[in-house]
């Protein structure tokens, strides 16, 4: 699923790397830390790679 602001394709990515081991899972917080725990690895890395071009800084309600 493709990431729907830029805001949450950067949490993906943050949620991505502590998953892989680059980043530390305590130095997570909100979204990203949420998103580390009830994702997979394979979909957090397709929310990650989402284009950023177009995308608004954070989702509208």
């Amino acid at each position: 699923m493709p990431a729907k602001s830029k805001a949450q394709q950067m949490a993906a990515g943050a949620a991505l790397a502590a998953k892989r081991g680059e980043k530390k899972k305590s130095e997570l917080k909100g979204a990203s830390k949420s998103m580390e725990k009830s994702m997979s690895e394979k979909e957090l890395d397709k929310m990650a790679s989402t284009n950023q071009k177009g995308k608004a800084q954070h989702k509208k309600s």
